[in-house]
């Protein structure tokens, strides 16, 4: 197993010692990885790799100026300290503001509840990939093509700052993600389904269900008719709001698009209303057993839960040390990176809409002609405005669930969609499947959980409809 040695937290502190007064702050994150990644695309295995990463990064951040450095060499670590330092003090011209947190000194691992999945060989594991595989290309003969991919990783790290933090933490990660595509003639249909574990190796078996469930309906897909596009009233599931709200408010919420941007800092402006006063909306990762948990964040802020939506009134925000200070706000324990080759950003972590109080059952009451729509095959957002395709949707007729209907995209802006949330269901799922990208740092393990919604004015795509 790759672990970094025992004497480099002694090394830590005296290079910390040594360099201190050079700067105004200084940070050096050692990190030991092991992971396996496998993608088989049809019958043709495209990766089947393991590999160790052994490496760290050095921040030095002088008058408000950054200086950064990655290595993996650790007999260069003082040179790369001394690089980041030159940069800072390149770069500093103005007033170093990091929020203050205090100093702390703690060894972290993050248990597993079963099996790690480095005790699995890797032709086992490409076993799993194949058996997964198989099962979606045997659901019928218009399947043309499928994927599965596989990935794991454990990281061990240690984090030494000038101001007196060090940290040791450790965990692991999993994910796999399925699809299968099938076509008639010109007609093309794709069933996705993903889902990931901090837990055991144990949560990527026995998915045959939901592997089959994601080939049958790319294949029953092919013959619905698409939806008629228009404004409807929409109902979704929780794993579409999980993704709504990640994607379409969450990235809004992270400080770093906000205060260097003036206009959307006025409308993300705290006390504004965007809601209802049954909405609530959170950010942490404090709440245990998610893929977006962790004790410290990669500055050494401890984990916290941010309600960034009140009663449906903005009140918070998603910061790093640096953003905070800024701010004048607290920091959040937001800053994470991917690796030691990138420097900590503003991410998010687990990110919810409390449960409400509807039952789900009475979400489509009083709906003449709406869309139900649940699941997800992807989405993009930019800025305020969201597209986000539905794995599976249904025509809602007077009040009750309809004939399926397939290409249904919805679109909109965030902030008025919010707005338009006209009841909030009594239920809740935690979807674990998310890897999110931002700043050059893809597959970032995050959480996203809520209740089915019902929102009003929802711009549905589809065929065009008729004058």
């Amino acid at each position: 197993m790759a672990t970094l040695p025992a004497h480099l937290k002694d090394l830590l502190a005296d290079l910390m010692t040594r360099y201190r007064t050079r700067v105004d702050y200084l940070a050096v994150r050692l990190e030991a990885a092991e992971g396996a990644d496998i993608l088989l695309r049809g019958e043709k295995i495209e990766t089947l790799t393991e590999g160790i990463a052994i490496g760290g990064q050095v921040r030095a951040c002088h008058k408000g100026g950054w200086g950064f450095a990655s290595f993996n060499q650790l007999s260069t670590l003082s040179d790369r300290i001394e690089e980041a330092i030159a940069a800072a003090h390149l770069v500093g011209d103005d007033e170093t503001l990091l929020a203050p947190i205090t100093p702390i000194q703690d060894t972290c691992i993050l248990p597993l509840t079963g099996t790690d999945p480095r005790q699995i060989p890797l032709i086992q594991k490409k076993a799993l990939c194949q058996h997964y595989s198989e099962i979606l290309r045997s659901i019928s003969p218009q399947i043309a093509t499928v994927s599965v991919r596989y990935g794991d990783s454990a990281q061990h790290v240690i984090l030494a700052t000038s101001e007196g933090t060090l940290l040791e933490q450790s965990w692991v990660d999993m994910e796999m993600r399925f699809a299968a595509t099938a076509r008639n003639g010109e007609t093309v249909q794709t069933g996705r389904e993903t889902t990931g574990s901090r837990k055991a190796y144990e949560d990527l078996l026995g998915l045959d269900a939901q592997v089959r469930h994601a080939a049958q309906r790319a294949v029953d897909s092919l013959a619905l008719p698409p939806v008629r596009g228009n404004t409807y009233t929409v109902v979704i599931d929780p794993i579409l709001t999980g993704l709504f709200v990640h994607e379409s408010f969450g990235h809004l919420s992270e400080a770093d698009m906000t205060y260097e941007n003036p206009d959307l800092m006025e409308v993300m402006s705290i006390g504004r209303q965007f809601g209802s006063a049954d909405l609530q909306i959170f950010d942490g990762a404090s709440p245990a057993g998610h893929r977006g948990s962790y004790f410290y964040d990669d500055e050494g802020t401890p984990a916290t839960t941010t309600q960034l939506i009140k009663d449906g009134v903005l009140v918070g925000r998603l910061h790093s040390r640096e953003t905070a200070g800024k701010l004048g706000e607290a920091a959040t324990g937001n800053a994470r990176c991917l690796n030691y080759h990138y420097p900590p950003i503003v991410r998010m972590t687990n990110t919810w809409i409390e449960r409400g109080k509807t039952p789900v059952a009475d979400l489509c009451n009083g709906i003449q002609e709406g869309v139900y729509a649940r699941n997800w095959l992807g989405g993009m957002t930019n800025g305020e405005m969201f597209t986000f395709t539905a794995g599976e949707a249904w025509m809602i007729r007077n009040g009750a669930i309809a004939e399926p209907v397939r290409d249904v995209t919805l679109s909109g802006n965030a902030f008025k969609t919010l707005g338009d949330i006209e009841a909030i269901g009594d239920d809740f799922f935690w979807d674990e499947s998310g890897g999110c990208g931002k700043g050059g740092q893809s597959g970032l393990p995050v959480g996203c959980g809520g209740p089915s919604l019902r929102i009003r004015n929802v711009v549905v795509g589809g065929e065009a409809v008729e004058d």
